[in-house]
């Protein structure tokens, strides 16, 4: 087991797909609203504009039914009752994308209030909370709180995509999906098995044959450059904190962990700040018996001349100069 820390962004999906946080910002503003004090519960009933509105823009279509015929709602069916308040949920979730898992979070939320605040539990009192929610005199109520939250979880969301996410136990992904041309590779360290792999570095491929031939190393990790499936040091460019997808994991049968990154030509250069992050990382690391650093070899059209390795600061690093780089072989034995 690795357990190393990892950090990843936050994915697309993340940014507009509703989370569990959503739940406890929800009901800490309706706290703050007072909402339990402003709606009224006794004798409630919906909204009637509100099926004209549903019958209008065909709420069915959100499971990609089409609705054959007139669509007619009986406010006393529990079924129709729930096509409402789903027409309802879906009406306020803008700008998150109505997709269910985002509409069921908002539900959750709903009925969570009703439950803590104000001891009503939907598994039972369902079409009351429902006809609750959406009359007349409270609806607005509900919509006010709804908007705020939003508000609220946008503003949290957006701090969350500026800062790293980290994983304090990392490890390798059990299974790897692969989408283009990815062909097999056929090797006998590989962590992954069979190995995949997409042919688009030279030097990436060479490094590989190098692993391969070493008899000090029990398996090396192909990593990738996505979210938190992969594993990704801190480092920081233009003021900016970013995650730098180290190119490989190195298991040695000694016990230590190698995180290399091959490089070639302008590459090189380009990764100076790459360097400082990944020797922070080590350093702050010292624990997990991590080494490692920007990997290259002395002569980049076939491979064949010794791998080298650079340790040192970023501001040091200076294509085809190696009197900052130490062998490979050396850094790996000692």
């Amino acid at each position: 087991m690795l357990s190393i820390t990892s950090v990843y962004r936050l994915r697309q999906r993340e940014k507009t797909r509703l989370s569990p946080k959503f739940i406890n910002i929800f009901l800490d503003e309706a706290k703050k609203y007072d909402l339990e004090k402003k709606i009224e519960t006794k004798g409630q009933k919906l909204e009637q504009s509100l099926i004209s509105d549903y019958k209008a823009e065909d709420v069915d279509k959100l499971a990609n039914k089409e609705i054959k015929g007139e669509a007619k709602i009986n406010t006393e069916n529990e079924a129709d009752l729930q096509k409402l308040y789903d027409f309802f949920v879906k009406n306020n979730l803008s700008p998150f994308y109505p997709e269910d898992r985002s509409i069921g979070r908002l539900k959750e939320a709903i009925y969570y209030f009703f439950r803590m605040r104000l001891g009503m539990a939907y598994t039972n009192r369902f079409a009351e909370i429902i006809n609750i929610v959406l009359s007349p005199k409270n609806s607005r109520h509900f919509i006010n709180v709804i908007d705020s939250t939003k508000e609220k979880y946008i503003a949290e969301t957006q701090k969350r995509e500026a800062e790293l996410q980290k994983s304090a136990d990392w490890e390798l992904p059990e299974i790897l999906n692969y989408c283009g041309n990815f062909t097999e590779l056929k090797t006998e360290l590989s962590a992954m098995q069979p190995f995949y792999y997409d042919n688009k570095w030279k030097t990436e491929e060479a490094f590989i044959k190098f692993l391969e031939k070493s008899d000090q190393i029990e398996w090396w990790f192909k990593n990738g450059d996505r979210d938190a499936t992969f594993f990704a040091v801190p480092y920081e460019e233009n003021g900016e904190r970013k995650p730098f997808y180290v190119d490989f994991i190195v298991k040695f049968k000694d016990g230590k962990i190698g995180l290399f990154d091959p490089k070639n030509g302008n590459t090189i250069t380009d990764a100076r700040a790459k360097v400082d992050g990944l020797r922070s990382y080590i350093k702050a690391n010292h624990k997990k018996n991590l080494f490692g650093g920007i990997v290259a070899n002395k002569n980049s059209q076939n491979f064949k001349a010794r791998w080298m390795v650079y340790t040192g600061a970023g501001a040091d690093l200076i294509p085809n100069q190696w009197k900052n780089w130490g062998l490979l072989q050396d850094v790996i034995e000692n």
